[in-house]
């Protein structure tokens, strides 16, 4: 049986999410040799942070700055924080862009602290386990009834129904979490206690979740009126059931590049056409194509969008998220599409809710 790796005293008034999160937290007046003993412990990544009575990040501890403290002429009865590396690199939960997590992977640096303004450690983004670090708040509309897809509806919200072996919106959450998502509004109406029950605040997945919860129907993202304000400035708004392997750093990437004010992803769809197309002027024949392709763009259901618009949503009313593209095309601001050239599929009717039950085994999220 493997030993339950102990904390030193000094560091019982932390209260961090999870246990494999507090192995790489010790603080500053401990001697370097519980130090080597808690590197032992922590192979992957060979981190150590280092924390005052206050929890404020002072510093980190590698091996190397272990070599180098010996070196020196310290010894094992030293305390970390004669060791420790001062000028170590982290990013602020309101102070940081997508180009401060390229600049990171380009250093190979995969461990970096999230800190609050205080210098408190939020937590450690561990980019070895992650993809990204979008600064985005999430609403995920999850109040439908699921009409087509009865009788599984019947007792069962749509977003709780498993596809292979969890729901659809715990495979959308966990999709969203590996970008570095973590405060989530999810709207709920029809059997929404039983959403709130399965994930409850979010603790479990060491996330935030408020939730908007809809008196009646209040369309596609009506509901997000509700909410009193948003951390971000920028919002990313998902339907609960659509399932797919979008890559959220490439739709936001290109949504910051076109400096647009709304962003919409979208689904490549192809027509065959059976015969030759003429290209006609009156009776004349300019030109003709045979059986042409042509490819439209459908709405995934997937958008970006500038916080400042979300006000133009009037407050307690049914609205659908084409109203509000309308009303942005309207006023002459930047709307652009981002089409999905991985998986997507809308679980709206029984049949692909079948087909998603065999595509899931298939699919690389």
């Amino acid at each position: 049986m493997a030993m339950e790796t102990r904390l030193p005293k000094s560091l019982k008034f932390l209260k961090m999410n999870t246990a494999e999160l507090q192995k790489q937290f010790i603080h500053e007046k401990e001697t370097v040799k519980v130090a080597l003993s808690m590197l032992n412990e922590i192979p992957e990544s060979l981190t150590l942070f280092v924390l005052n009575d206050d929890k404020q990040l002072l510093g980190t501890l590698t091996d190397g700055d272990v070599r180098r403290g010996f070196l020196s002429g310290l010894t094992l009865q030293s305390s970390v924080h004669e060791f420790m590396f001062r000028q170590f690199r982290f990013i602020r939960k309101k102070g940081y862009d997508l180009n401060d997590i390229v600049k990171f992977r380009e250093k190979r640096i995969k461990l970096i602290p999230l800190l609050d303004e205080q210098n408190r450690v939020i937590k450690i983004i561990d980019l070895n386990k992650q993809r990204s670090m979008l600064p985005l708040d999430v609403v995920i509309m999850a109040g439908g009834r699921g009409e087509r897809l009865r009788p599984l509806t019947d007792m069962v919200p749509k977003p709780l129904l498993k596809i292979g072996d969890k729901p659809i919106l715990e495979h959308n959450i966990d999709r969203l979490i590996d970008f570095g998502l973590d405060d989530f509004h999810i709207a709920v109406k029809y059997l929404g206690e039983q959403i709130e029950t399965y994930f409850g605040d979010g603790s479990n997945k060491s996330i935030n979740i408020d939730y908007i919860r809809e008196n009646a129907p209040m369309g596609t993202i009506g509901a997000i009126s509700l909410i009193e304000g948003f951390s971000s400035e920028h919002v990313l708004i998902i339907n609960s059931d659509i399932l797919t392997n979008i890559d959220y750093e490439d739709f936001y990437k290109n949504f910051i590049e076109e400096d647009a004010a709304m962003a919409v992803a979208s689904i490549p769809y192809k027509v065959n056409m059976p015969f030759a197309v003429l290209e006609t002027s009156g009776s004349r024949i300019l030109s003709f194509s045979e059986k042409p392709v042509y490819t439209h763009y459908t709405n995934a259901g997937i958008y970006i969008v500038k916080r400042e618009l979300l006000r133009m949503i009037p407050e307690g009313q049914h609205y659908h998220a084409t109203e509000l593209m309308d009303k942005v095309i309207s006023q002459g601001q930047k709307i652009i599409h981002f089409p999905i050239l991985g998986y997507w599929m809308d679980i709206g009717r029984l049949e692909d809710f079948e087909k998603a039950q065999q595509e899931i085994k298939h699919i690389k999220f």
